[in-house]
């Protein structure tokens, strides 16, 4: 069954050139050049993954992102823009995007993160294979059940988007010790770690604000500054 990919571009040619190449992998594409069009292709389709751009006529692609997260929509998205300071990367993060692609890119790459995210939350939906591994944790009032794919916090569910779950995940079954931020990245990610710390950063302080954890002195997630994160 194909995959259905929401693109959203103001820049003809950049949008086609990027339905060009996932249609060549069997991908369905929904190609829109408004935030407008976009939600409410949203609110109609059952999408797979979304490609952004940031700079778009009508809505910018962070509010975008935000509001397709606050329609409890939880598909990966991929921020697509010509801006690359760290700045705009943390706001995408933050708000709830999983990776961010800039302008001018190899469409390959594009294609292939796209691959990746995919697989990422098809793992979240469907389940793993059984293994010999614990299926849940309970810490502390923090439950998280990975055959359930499901996470609650003092009895209130968590809406964790897959990478977010993941990353929790991993965290929890390393309970007790610290998780550098390049094993935490390239365990979850993926992807070799080259220096992608504000990445691993901006979706612990996404998953910090989804539990109401307090900044300064966090109940679950603690840093190790200059090392890594912990659940003790």
């Amino acid at each position: 069954m194909p995959k259905h990919i929401l693109v959203v571009d103001d820049e003809a040619a950049i949008a086609d050139l990027v339905e060009v190449y996932l249609q060549s992998e069997d991908f369905t594409v929904h190609k829109f050049g408004s935030a407008g069009d976009a939600l409410r292709c949203v609110e109609s389709t059952s999408l797979d993954l979304a490609i952004l751009d940031v700079m778009l006529p009508d809505m910018d692609g962070f509010a975008l992102c935000r509001r397709i997260r606050e329609s409890g929509r939880l598909f990966p998205i991929v921020m697509l823009t010509a801006r690359v300071e760290d700045v705009d990367k943390i706001t995408g993060l933050t708000l709830g995007a999983d990776d961010y692609v800039t302008k001018p890119f190899n469409p390959l790459e594009l294609v292939a993160r796209v691959k990746t995210q995919l697989r990422r939350y098809t793992r979240y939906n469907t389940g793993s294979p059984a293994t010999a591994q614990p299926e849940g944790y309970d810490i502390r009032g923090l439950q998280i059940s990975k055959a359930a794919h499901r996470c609650t916090l003092f009895g209130e569910e968590l809406s964790l988007t897959p990478l977010e779950f993941s990353i929790l995940w991993y965290l929890c079954q390393r309970q007790g010790r610290v998780v550098p931020s390049e094993e935490l990245f390239e365990a979850v990610w993926g992807e070799k770690y080259m220096d992608c710390n504000n990445t691993v950063m901006s979706h612990i302080a996404r998953l910090r604000e989804k539990m109401r954890e307090p900044s300064r002195k966090p109940r679950f997630i603690k840093t190790v500054w200059g090392v890594g994160y912990t659940i003790e």
